[in-house]
């Protein structure tokens, strides 16, 4: 058995030494509480700032136990990239860990979120500032982090290891949600596809998820904070050496490649 604080310093340390852990460095929570536990602790050991959050869903199987459908994890800054068209982006990825790309719609927030609040989808619509086409890296030193469940996805940072943030998306206010279209190729074969209506409640109800457990926490989200909102076209595990491309329509198409993670 392990503290949380043990187990934050494991993941912590791996993550900066670039190397991946054999097994979970601990005894897996039972619930999220504890996950939390974990992250928190480990978010404050990490030597950057938060620059945001990453949301993803709760496997259907573990919603009712762990009576969550979402789950979130920080985003800190140095694991953020500003894409500009024409160029390839280099994603660091810890050999013998976990790597995956999803296509996210990112969220920046316009305004800070009030101490208070609804925590609905109307108060997160509000405090939408603009929405753009992005990438989640998903990334820990652990390879078996998703097989070993959402608590165990939780405790190390929501397993994120970057966001590449691309163009705005205008128009999505009014725009029908089938319309705004994304789809993920690994190696030039595409490996998924969806839409801004393939994220249960849209991107708005994530975010309004995100509200509630900051709130909770008592975790302040300033303005600027990037929030990705879900996987749109599915978690698609990257080898080391390969690349991958994320079209959107309307949008453009963001290329990426994994590279070695260095020391830090």
């Amino acid at each position: 058995m392990s503290s949380p604080q043990e187990i934050a310093q494991h993941f912590v340390a791996a993550r900066r030494a670039g190397t991946a852990l054999p097994d979970y460095p601990g005894t897996i929570p039972d619930n999220l509480t504890t996950s939390y536990d974990i992250q928190d602790v480990a978010r404050s050991l990490w030597p950057t700032p938060v620059r945001g959050w990453k949301i993803g869903m709760v496997p259907p199987a573990f919603r009712e136990k762990l009576g969550a459908m979402r789950l979130a994890g920080p985003v800190f800054d140095g694991n953020v990239w500003d894409y500009s068209e024409g160029q390839v982006i280099d994603l660091p990825v810890i050999p013998g860990g976990f790597a995956a790309v999803e296509g996210e719609f990112v969220v920046k927030l316009g305004a800070d979120m009030p101490a208070d609040g609804p925590s609905d989808e109307a108060e997160a619509r509000g405090l939408i500032g603009s929405i753009h086409a992005g990438i989640e890296l998903a990334g820990s030193p652990l390879a078996t982090i998703n097989k070993l469940g959402p608590t165990v996805v939780v405790s190390d940072f929501g397993n994120n290891a970057g966001l590449i943030v691309g163009p705005e998306l205008t128009g999505w206010r009014d725009a029908a949600p089938e319309s705004l279209t994304v789809e993920t190729q690994i190696e030039g074969a595409v490996v998924g596809t969806g839409s801004f209506a393939s994220i249960p409640g849209t991107p708005v109800q994530a975010v309004a998820f995100l509200l509630a457990h900051c709130r909770a926490r008592g975790i302040a989200l300033p303005a600027g904070t990037l929030i990705t909102t879900g996987a749109v076209t599915g978690i698609h595990d990257i080898a080391l050496g390969q690349s991958s491309t994320v079209s959107f329509a309307p949008g453009g198409a963001i290329k990426v490649r994994t590279v070695q993670a260095q020391p830090r």
